[in-house]
Parts: C-alpha cells; sequence; structure tokens
C-alpha cells in the first residue's frame, strides 16, 4: 500500500445563513467579543432579491430567504454581511472583502482575531494591502488607502 499525500482539511459546511451565525457567534466566544446579530428573513427582505415581486416573501421554489448582518465588538472592528447565496462580505476597519464563501467564514474570523491577518506594505509601486491567509494556501488581499488605515492595522504592518 503506498503513502498518500494529506489533503488539505475542507472547512466544515455551513448548509444556510442560520449555520453560518451560530459558527459566527461561536467564534465570537471564543474571542470574547459582543455580537450582534440583525436578521432579514424572506425574499421581499433580502438585499440581493431584486426579482421578487411586491410583498414577496418566497422564493420561487418556495424557500425562505435568510440573510444575515453580524457586528463583532472590539478591535479590529468587524461586520459579517451572510447572504442566501453561500457567500458573505466581511469589512474590517472598513477594508470590505466581498464574495467570501460562506463556509470560509470562520476561517477568515480567526485568522484575523487570532493574529495572522496583517497588512503588507510596499514601496513601488506604494500600496497597502491588508491580507488574510486561511488554512489550505487561500488568501484573500484587499487594497488599503493609506488614509484607512486603522490603529489596529497600522499595529499589523509587516
Amino acid at each position: 500500500m503506498g503513502h498518500r499525500p494529506s489533503q488539505p482539511a475542507r472547512p466544515p459546511r455551513l448548509p444556510t445563513t442560520e449555520a453560518a451565525v451560530t459558527a459566527i457567534r461561536e467564534i465570537a466566544d471564543e474571542y470574547r467579543l459582543e455580537v450582534t446579530v440583525t436578521d432579514d428573513i424572506g425574499a421581499d427582505q433580502t438585499s440581493r432579491r431584486t426579482s421578487a415581486g411586491a410583498f414577496t416573501v418566497l422564493d420561487a421554489d418556495g424557500s425562505l430567504p435568510h440573510e444575515a448582518f453580524v457586528e463583532l465588538g472590539g478591535s479590529p472592528a468587524v461586520t459579517v454581511q451572510v447572504f442566501p447565496e453561500d457567500d458573505a462580505k466581511i469589512t474590517v476597519d472598513g477594508v470590505e472583502f466581498a464574495d467570501v464563501p460562506r463556509d470560509a467564514v470562520p476561517a477568515f474570523l480567526r485568522s484575523v482575531y487570532g493574529g495572522l491577518a496583517h497588512v503588507k506594505a510596499r514601496f513601488f509601486p506604494p500600496g497597502q494591502w491588508l491580507v488574510v491567509p486561511l488554512p489550505g494556501d487561500e488568501t484573500y488581499k484587499e487594497l488599503v488607502f493609506r488614509a484607512a488605515l486603522s490603529p489596529w492595522m497600522a499595529r499589523n504592518v509587516r
């Protein structure tokens, strides 16, 4: 029997918005962060359901779409908007990371609160990026405008 290389650990599946919110609450507890959740339920309430008719609550398939906006207290300031379409937008001290897969949200937050996220600065061409590494060689990077460098980001420049 030959040796098989180990596969990178896949993040746990978060099949619903509620599963993602539960995972975010667990991370908030782990890092002793205050958490506030606002839920929007129904096609007439969620931000991306522009095709839903007026006063429509269900999707065409009869399901009830669920979107959540989560604010985490502490430093850095983090919000997570979880969409019904299996993705999320995570904002860290004003820097937006759009289209983060819902399953990657817990690893993303652990990277931020666990000290792995950092700002990478370059002299030429000049620029600064907020870098959030995840397990399995997945990395998210977003440009940080100089005036938008928060105290938390300034402490985490590499």
